[in-house]
């Protein structure tokens, strides 16, 4: 059994999205025995970002020697999640969205042919078969009904970039609130947490 365990906050030890996704990970190792972990920083070592040479190279141009280290560090992380059966993910929110770092892996692991493909009937995803928990850290309420619902983009987008390639049961704990004040932040991190230690086994 294999994990990969994505965090994305540029926080640090200071992040939330961190803390919630460590605690996913520890419930996971605990509850099965041998499971091989890959952890991966994107925001303390990120991809970057999409260009007209990274998709020129995917169409088979040559790229020059600069993109190289790049493009093989695409390679690893795509070959890293095919090969996960589980995937954890600390996601905090960024300006209403995911941060870019995260946005950057995600545009490396959604490959026509290898995470999803186009047919004559639509797109099928291909990573069906994979267990993603996303740890979601947020300042204020972004639950149905609340005055700011209409600016979650981080739940919201991750279940549409998932649901693509296949994954359509996404497991989301969320800190929410986090910034409505001290008291509410430990009630929050709290909740997150007994989430993360109730979650069922790998």
């Amino acid at each position: 059994m294999k994990l990969l365990h994505i965090d994305s906050s540029v926080l640090g030890h200071n992040s939330i999205s961190r803390q919630v996704s460590a605690a996913v990970v520890d419930r996971l190792a605990k509850a099965t025995p041998g499971l091989d972990i890959t952890y991966r920083d994107v925001a303390s070592a990120p991809l970057g970002h999409l260009s007209g040479s990274h998709l020129a190279a995917a169409q088979g141009v040559p790229a020059d020697a600069a993109l190289q280290p790049d493009l093989a560090a695409g390679q690893a992380v795509l070959e890293e999640f095919l090969a996960a059966n589980v995937v954890v993910i600390g996601a905090p929110m960024y300006n209403f969205s995911i941060p870019s770092q995260l946005k950057a892996w995600i545009d490396r692991i959604a490959v026509a042919g290898k995470t999803f493909k186009y047919s004559a009937t639509g797109v099928e995803g291909l990573a069906g078969g994979k267990r993603v928990i996303i740890a979601v850290s947020r300042g204020n309420f972004y639950g149905a009904g609340a005055p700011a619902a209409a600016y979650e983009h981080v739940e919201t987008y991750l279940r549409s970039v998932f649901g693509f390639i296949g994954v359509t049961n996404l497991e989301i704990i969320a800190a929410d609130g986090v910034q409505a004040g001290p008291d509410h932040r430990e009630k929050a991190i709290a909740a997150a947490l007994q989430a993360a230690t109730d979650l069922r086994a790998a």
